[in-house]
């Protein structure tokens, strides 16, 4: 089984930036992917970007492509969404998520707030 810890959510100013953190412990040896969703308030949950963990290849959505970046360190089995150019839009509840060979694991979420 994988476990998940986020960090790096909390407010910040339009037009500024955030890095999101996300270690996998566990089960590692299992996933294929990593990446995040995002749920804004009321909204439904939605692709933020995803990194397939032998390749490397990306998927990024076009809300946020451009001002996004998601890496990964695989000695520290950890995947990193950084965020620039933040607009108010962009607030919501953002899960880490690992895609694994048995399936999905989500993390607990953490709150971004975009606002001046």
């Amino acid at each position: 089984q994988v476990q998940l810890v986020e960090s790096g959510g909390g407010l910040v100013q339009p037009g500024g930036s955030l890095k999101l953190s996300c270690e996998a412990s566990g089960s590692i040896f299992s996933i294929n992917a990593m990446g995040w969703y995002r749920q804004p308030p009321g909204g439904q949950r939605e692709l933020v970007a995803l990194i397939a963990l032998n390749s490397g290849a990306t998927n990024i959505a076009d809300s946020v492509k451009g001002r996004s970046a998601i890496s990964t360190d695989n000695a520290k089995n950890t995947v990193y969404l950084q965020m620039n150019s933040l607009k108010p839009e962009d607030s919501a509840v953002y899960y880490c998520l690992t895609n694994t060979i048995v399936g999905n694991v989500w993390g607990q979420g953490t709150q971004v707030t975009v606002a001046s």
